[in-house]
């Protein structure tokens, strides 16, 4: 491992995967080890024309003795190459195979034996259906922030006869581009050369976003279809959203304060969906990247999710501080403001 682009207390390692139609495939793991280890991990996968760049809550987690690894997944950020089609699969399951070698090198290379999973909008989606199947040894808790758990827009999008054209041009032409209009609102609002807090690589992740394939929202609407029928992840569940969503003229504070991207009404209805021991939560004043919002609102946010930790996963000391794990006091399921 080498010295990651976020800093040198952020390590990299670039693996191999099966070539697929385009050439040569890669991923990426990112991580950041804490000062003082409770032996536990955290492995977290971004959203779509999204990378790792979120240092903050890297640090958040290690802080709390958690070892932190991120997923640039295929064709995403650190591991977009120049032959390839950015952000492109025609199955989500094709994630599985970086997912699977990030968690072995956490458990098995690494030696933890509890990790927390983790994934924002399109990688929410995505980790909820790999924990769903592979159900792996370990895993200790699943924290969702803002999933994608169904297409938003007009009624139609999500009619019978709109899943089976996506079925029909996603076989026969499945990189086939999807007119759509991107204000760029949402990336100007995030990005601090257009006004916002963060500084990231537009070139991995655009202010005008990527271009949609017929292929990939077919490999997309066939995970919501499992979704909707009902998953079985065992371990529990935090499913984080902002309180509102806002889809008119949208101006400075309107995308400051809400989700501009998906409907959240769509993320709170799914949510039961992903298991028995789901706690969703709505937070207040938050966007899409609930741990994007400006500092009072994810700090809330963070607030949440560490409560959340303390009620349903027990809590280990620090190793080699002699002290015993506690198991915190339970929180209610349900949907939550914050």
């Amino acid at each position: 491992m080498q010295a990651d682009i976020l800093g040198p207390d952020f390590r990299v390692e670039t693996f191999s995967l099966p070539p697929d139609s385009e050439g040569s495939v890669v991923a990426t793991l990112v991580t950041l080890a804490p000062a003082r280890p409770n032996g536990r991990a955290v492995l977290h996968v971004h959203g779509f024309a999204d990378y790792f760049f979120h240092a903050e809550q890297a640090r958040w987690w290690a802080e709390r003795g958690y070892t932190f690894y991120a997923l640039d997944l295929r064709k995403y950020g650190r591991s977009l190459r120049e032959h390839q089609t950015p952000n492109y699969v025609a199955d989500l399951h094709e994630y599985y195979g970086e997912i699977d070698l990030a968690w072995w090198r956490i458990t098995e290379r690494d030696g933890h034996d509890e990790v927390v999973a983790s994934g924002h909008s399109t990688g929410g989606l995505t980790m909820a259906l790999w924990a769903d199947e592979r159900r792996p040894a370990g895993l200790v808790a699943l924290v969702l922030n803002a999933p994608w758990f169904d297409m938003h827009g007009p009624a139609w999008l999500r009619s019978p006869a709109a899943r089976l054209a996506i079925e029909r041009i996603g076989s026969s032409r499945p990189l086939q581009e999807i007119p759509r209009k991107v204000s760029g609102v949402y990336g100007r609002s995030l990005h601090r050369d257009h006004g916002g807090e963060w500084d990231y690589d537009l070139s991995w992740k655009p202010i005008e976003s990527r271009p949609v394939h017929v292929g990939w929202l077919r490999a997309i609407r066939r995970g919501h279809t499992r979704l909707h029928a009902g998953l079985g992840v065992r371990c529990p569940v935090l499913v984080l959203s902002s309180a509102r969503s806002f889809f008119g003229d949208v101006d400075g504070e309107a995308a400051a304060t809400h989700d501009i991207v998906l409907d959240v009404e769509q993320i709170r209805r799914w949510a039961s969906s992903v298991g028995p021991h789901v706690t969703s939560i709505a937070i207040e004043g938050a966007i899409h990247d609930v741990l994007l919002s400006r500092p009072p609102v994810r700090a809330a946010a963070y607030d949440v999710i560490g409560r959340w930790l303390d009620a349903w996963v027990a809590s280990p000391a620090p190793v080699g501080s002699g002290q015993e794990d506690h198991q915190g006091a339970h929180a209610d399921d349900g949907d939550h403001h914050a």
